[in-house]
C-alpha cells in the first residue's frame, strides 16, 4: 500500500478555537500530498486512551484533491464547498464534531486519510465501523496521522 503524505497547518499543532466546540466548530482545512488514488475518506479520532478512541468525523467518497476546504457542512451528502458523504460521530452528529475534552484537559487528535479505488457504496450517516468495513478491500493508499492536540 503507497503512502499518503497528510498536514494540517496549524500553528504548533494545536487546533485553533474556531476548529473546537468553543468556537465555531467549523472542519479545518486538510492537505494531502502523492495522491494515486481516485477517491479519499478522512476519519478524525481522539485518542483518549491505548484502546479508547471517539470519532470525531468521518467522510468519504471525496474525489481525489490535494486540499479538503475548511468548513465542510455538516449534511450526510455534501455538494459544495467539495462532494462527498458523511456519517455519525461519537457525538451522535453528522458531519465534524471538533475538540472539547473537559476543562483543564489536552487530548490528541488523529487525521488517517484513505485513497480509495472508487467511491464506496454505504449510506449518508453510516458509523466508523460500517466506513471501516466498506473500505476493506478499497484502500489502495494510507495517510496517517496528522496529529493536533486540544487544551481546554
Amino acid at each position: 500500500m503507497e503512502n499518503l503524505v497528510i498536514s494540517i497547518e496549524f500553528d504548533k499543532k494545536m487546533f485553533p478555537r474556531k476548529h473546537t466546540c468553543d468556537g465555531e466548530n467549523i472542519s479545518p482545512e486538510i492537505f494531502i500530498d502523492r495522491i494515486r488514488s481516485p477517491f479519499l475518506a478522512i476519519i478524525l479520532e481522539d485518542w483518549t486512551g491505548t484502546d479508547e478512541r471517539t470519532c470525531q468525523w468521518i467522510i468519504w467518497n471525496i474525489e481525489a484533491r490535494a486540499v479538503i476546504p475548511e468548513n465542510i457542512p455538516k449534511e450526510p451528502i455534501v455538494t459544495h464547498p467539495i462532494a462527498a458523504v458523511q456519517g455519525i460521530n461519537d457525538f451522535h452528529t453528522i458531519g465534524y464534531y471538533g475538540p472539547c475534552p473537559q476543562k483543564g484537559d489536552t487530548h490528541t487528535y488523529y487525521f488517517n486519510v484513505y485513497g480509495l479505488d472508487g467511491p464506496l457504496n454505504i449510506k449518508p450517516g453510516s458509523d466508523t465501523d460500517a466506513l471501516k468495513a466498506a473500505m476493506e478491500g478499497h484502500t489502495i493508499q494510507y495517510g496517517g496521522q496528522a496529529i493536533a492536540i486540544y487544551t481546554r
